[in-house]
């Protein structure tokens, strides 16, 4: 996953609040972790001051790797396409902007997120693995025989947008009716619970206390993502699927009836589930697997050979 000629990279993690920085060692060691407001005011120029400012801090002159929510680009050099806080920062090439002489790879997050999570967390050395990010949407990446699915145009992983129930008025981002992100992802809580709960984890705090509706609407969402990592598992038949992301923090609120919801839907020919995994970097994930993928790039010398 490394490179010979760098020792240590930057991690560059944006997201709708917050800015991620770490700076890591060849062995993914952590060094250093910054965080900064995300600021969304349209200044483009401000932004990006921003974030070359926090690069220099974290490790002037060192590798940078960014990940970032959208598709990616084929060259690696920009989101291409983006929906969301960050929408303004579609087709901007970070390796121009950051001005450091080699490639910035850019990563969608959630893919960096299992890149991470392989090289340092829950996932260190498996080859077959599928990660879940469960926040405000949901997110999702697949490694398959120890590589990435980027897919033709990136959106290889988008586990969010598999529709869980075709008859739903609900639609993702993506057009895609009943989405899994739908019904368990924390932007629509509102309205899915009728304005009793404002968040997922109120919510889960409530199921925690036994209240009936909490207790029915929190294992609808339950089933539904069960019903999707069983099918995700009938296609690209992971050694183990991670959870991670702030719903993830619930803990075995939501571990305990996911692994009952699955005897249910899982198919297992020889007797043994996945594995289930609780992720292990927590929010630091996308920016330690952007680093990763900072060592992994070209050197100045080889990219302009």
């Amino acid at each position: 996953m490394t490179t010979p000629d760098a020792a240590h990279a930057v991690g560059i993690d944006l997201g709708g609040t917050q800015i991620k920085g770490v700076l890591v060692d060849r062995s993914g060691g952590v060094l250093r972790r910054e965080l900064r407001p995300t600021t969304d005011d349209g200044d483009l120029r401000s932004f990006v001051r921003t974030i070359r400012a926090l690069a220099d801090e974290l490790g002037n002159g060192m590798p940078v790797g960014l990940s970032a929510p959208g598709l990616v680009r084929p060259d690696r050099r920009a989101i291409a396409w983006m929906r969301g806080r960050l929408h303004g920062l579609e087709g901007l090439d970070w390796t121009d902007s950051l001005e450091r002489g080699q490639l910035v790879p850019v990563t969608n997050d959630a893919h960096a997120a299992l890149l991470g999570e392989v090289w340092q967390g829950a996932a260190r050395g498996l080859k077959d693995v599928a990660m879940f990010t469960l926040g405000t949407g949901v997110g999702g990446a697949i490694m398959v025989d120890g590589h990435l699915l980027r897919g033709h145009i990136g959106r290889a992983g988008h586990i969010g947008h598999i529709c869980v129930d075709r008859y739903s008025p609900t639609v993702s981002i993506a057009d895609m009716p009943g989405a899994l992100e739908c019904l368990i992802g924390n932007y629509n809580i509102r309205e899915r619970t009728g304005d009793r709960f404002e968040t997922t984890h109120a919510l889960i705090e409530a199921y925690r206390e036994r209240d009936p509706v909490a207790y029915r609407l929190w294992l609808e969402s339950v089933q539904a993502l069960a019903v999707t990592i069983a099918s995700l598992i009938n296609v690209v038949d992971p050694e183990a699927v991670i959870i991670g992301g702030g719903i993830a923090q619930a803990g075995e609120a939501l571990f305990e009836p996911l692994r009952k919801a699955m005897k249910d839907y899982e198919w297992l020919p020889f007797g043994e589930p996945v594995k289930l995994l609780p992720a292990t970097l927590g929010e630091w994930a996308g920016a330690i697997g952007a680093a990763g993928e900072a060592l992994a790039s070209p050197s100045p010398s080889s990219s302009s050979s």
